[in-house]
Order: C-alpha cells, then sequence, then structure tokens
C-alpha cells in the first residue's frame, strides 16, 4: 500500500509577484528539493511558485503564466507525462520552456513532447543551478535561431517564408558539412533538415550532430519527400524528434513543429499562421484511427464519450459490464485503450482489471480507470488493481484526451 501524500506548505513568492517578474514555477513533491530550487531560481532573479500536486502546477501555470517550470514526473496525483502534454497542448502555455528534474531518464521523450532539457536525480546544486542557467539564458535571447539544411534553393525559401521572422532568425545551409560548420560556430535552437544532401545522408549528419558535436539534445526535425522504410522510420524514431513527411498537410505541420521546439507564442503569430496552426490542432496524429473500449452500466456516460472522442476520429466500442468488456477484447484484439469506470454492479473495477491484466496479451494494454468522486487514495488502488491511471468525473476532456495521448504514445 502506497503512503498518503503529506503536504508541507513552502513559503514561495506568490504574494509578491508584480507585473515584469520573471516567475519560475516549480512542479515538485519532495518539500526539502523544492525549496533548494526555490532558493536557487531566487538567487537567479527569479520569483517562484511551487507545486506539490499536477492539479496544482496546471492551476498555477494558467493563473500567473510563468516564464518558466521545472517539473518533476512523479507527481502524487497524476504522471508527470500528463502536465507536460496539458502545457504543450495548450496555446496560451505551449511557448513556457520546460526543464524537467526527475528520477525518470527517459531524456529523449522529454525533448520530443516539448521540454526544453532533462535533468536525471539525483542531482547536485551545481547542476540545478546549471538547469536554471540553460532557463535564464533561453529567456534572455527574445530571437530564437533555426538552422535549416536543405539543397533545394524553391523548398530553402518556402520554408524561411513559412516559419516567418521577428521572433525567430533562420539560415540556411545546403549541404552536410555546412550544417557541422554552422553548427559548431553558432548557437541553434532547432534543426530542419532534409534527408538527401549532397554531400551525406540525413542520417549521418544527425548521427554526427550527436556525436562529434555532441549536440544530442538539439531538437531536429526531419522534413523529407521520401518515403520511408520500416528500418529508415525506427531509426529516426531513435534520432529524430520528429519527422514530417510532405504531404498536402506538411507545411501546418512543420509550422507546428518548430513553434513547439522554438518555443514560439501562438498568439503573436500573423493570423493566416495561427488560422493554420487552429485548423492542424483539431485533430491529433496520436489519437486518429486508435480504438477505444469503453466499460460503463450508464449509456448517458457512453454518448457523452463516444460522441467526444469519435471528434477526435477515434473508433468507440462499448461494454455495459466488466464482464462483457472482457469478452469485448478478447474479440476485439485491435483495442488500444480502454475506460473503466469504477462504479458498476457485478464485476467491480478492480476485479475487471485483474482478469484483464491475467491475460498475457494485455499485459500492457492502457487501462484508464474513470471514478465518480477523486477521493484520497483512488488513484492508488486504482494502479495496485492494474490500472494505467485514473481520471475523476466529471471528466475533464482536456485532461482525458492528455491522458489518452500519453497512453498511446507509450
Amino acid at each position: 500500500m502506497l503512503a498518503p501524500v503529506v503536504e508541507r506548505a513552502i513559503n514561495d513568492d506568490r504574494s509578491a509577484i508584480e507585473a515584469g517578474d520573471r516567475i519560475l514555477l516549480i512542479a515538485e513533491d519532495d518539500p526539502h528539493f523544492a525549496q533548494i530550487l526555490l532558493d536557487l531560481a531566487r538567487d537567479r532573479g527569479f520569483k517562484g511558485l511551487v507545486a506539490q500536486r499536477a492539479d496544482r502546477a496546471l492551476a498555477l501555470a494558467r493563473e500567473y503564466q510563468p516564464t518558466a517550470v521545472t517539473l518533476d514526473l512523479r507527481l502524487p496525483d497524476a504522471d508527470g507525462w500528463t502536465i507536460l502534454d496539458r502545457l504543450k497542448h495548450d496555446p496560451a502555455t505551449r511557448h513556457i520552456p520546460v526543464h524537467i528534474i526527475s528520477v525518470e531518464e527517459n531524456w529523449q521523450r522529454g525533448l520530443r513532447l516539448g521540454a526544453i532539457d532533462f535533468l536525471t536525480k539525483p542531482a547536485t546544486k551545481e547542476s540545478l543551478s546549471d538547469a536554471l542557467t540553460t532557463l535564464h539564458e533561453f529567456i534572455d535571447r527574445p530571437i530564437k535561431r533555426l538552422l535549416v539544411v536543405e539543397d533545394d534553393a524553391t523548398a530553402q525559401q518556402s520554408i524561411v517564408e513559412l516559419i516567418g521572422d521577428g521572433d525567430v532568425q533562420t539560415t540556411t545551409v545546403r549541404t552536410g558539412e555546412e550544417a557541422l560548420e554552422a553548427l559548431q560556430t553558432g548557437q541553434y535552437d532547432c534543426m530542419v533538415l532534409d534527408l538527401g544532401l549532397p554531400d551525406m545522408t540525413g542520417f549521418q549528419l544527425i548521427t554526427r550532430v550527436k556525436s562529434e558535436i555532441g549536440l544530442r539534445k538539439l531538437p531536429t526535425i526531419v522534413y523529407t519527400g521520401k518515403q520511408l522504410t520500416k528500418r529508415e522510420e525506427a531509426e529516426l524514431g531513435r534520432l529524430a524528434e520528429s519527422v514530417v513527411i510532405k504531404d498536402a498537410r506538411s507545411p501546418e505541420r512543420l509550422l507546428d513543429e518548430t513553434a513547439l521546439f522554438l518555443h514560439r507564442v501562438t498568439a503573436n503569430l500573423p493570423e493566416g499562421k495561427r488560422r493554420m496552426l487552429e485548423a492542424l490542432h483539431r485533430t491529433d496524429p496520436t489519437l486518429t484511427g486508435r480504438t477505444v473500449l469503453i466499460v460503463d452500466d450508464d449509456v448517458r456516460n457512453i454518448f457523452a464519450l463516444t460522441t467526444f472522442l469519435e471528434r477526435s476520429e477515434m473508433k468507440v466500442v462499448y461494454a455495459e459490464s466488466g464482464r462483457e468488456g472482457i469478452t469485448r477484447l478478447q474479440e476485439m484484439p485491435e483495442v488500444d485503450v480502454v475506460l473503466r469506470d469504477v462504479m458498476m454492479p457485478e464485476m467491480d473495477c478492480y476485479e475487471t482489471i485483474r482478469a484483464i491484466r491475467d491475460m498475457s496479451k494485455f499485459k500492457h494494454l492502457p487501462i484508464i480507470a474513470v471514478t465518480a468522486k477523486a477521493m484520497k487514495g483512488d488513484r492508488e488502488k486504482c494502479i495496485e488493481a492494474g490500472a494505467s491511471d485514473y481520471i475523476a468525473k466529471p471528466v475533464d476532456m482536456d485532461q482525458l484526451l492528455s491522458l489518452l495521448r500519453v497512453w498511446l504514445y507509450r
């Protein structure tokens, strides 16, 4: 049984914040560690906000619009990946640089989802100080730098016009060697490259950038018209933060990906580009075409969830009891995720989840428990029974989409 979370109040700066202050939001449940970060932040000229729970972190981010965030991925009430996902899917907070500081070591996933950097605990005061220096230096540079590696002059010009200027300075080069020279002599925040370069492949260039130059955390977007083999897709999944295949929607996707990694303020973009991003975000490639099984005995809940999820182009099937849900899974092994209501008669939620986990092919199937009340210890009970995560009613649909993205990404 997990120990109950005991929060200790930390005297942060929320009562002293004024317009123009630099604010660091510290999402961290260890009060001792949070205090160290708060003290270091104050030394760097930040005013600090401390949130020991995920829900408080999101509320403070919306209310105070912090200049930067440090994020622990192991908060007591939610997986920290969902906080990062929600911050990066909200146009009002998407631009805020997030530095992950956590015992988890999946740094590439963090960068891929839009974090600016990743530090693994246990961390020394020196490494924490360096992390805050990284944030400070990034904030101090209002103009971000993008490197475009593309040998076709027309394609180069199209990308420059798409990205625009003002808050971004774009440098273009034609070859891999020119790119390596530019990266060794200048500081860049993101790189876009085509795979077909005259002197080396894009694969070779990325490998040399990450190993020879040591820029393993430079966000890299592959923008290519090449039809990729399964092997090439897997290799790029390891090397690059994003891959955009050139097609009818690719300019919007490229604009979106560069905006994420350059931490651009969406509201400051020209109206036409804002509209492009709004249209793109009406669908989500992580969710499109995925199958969700809803297990709930209330047809009103089933209807509401089905209507909402189908807008995200998900396929929805449902069952009105635990036993029927298990039968559905056995009949439909293509189900990608299960939403299971906790309060149901006959076979209860925990019994259903355990029965699903006992079947080897569903050991790693994402199961999200849906509970009527957010009672203390509910999340722990659900996870001990085998659920991947849980969400309380009334269901916050943005939170639900975030949970689905996080678990389907895995």
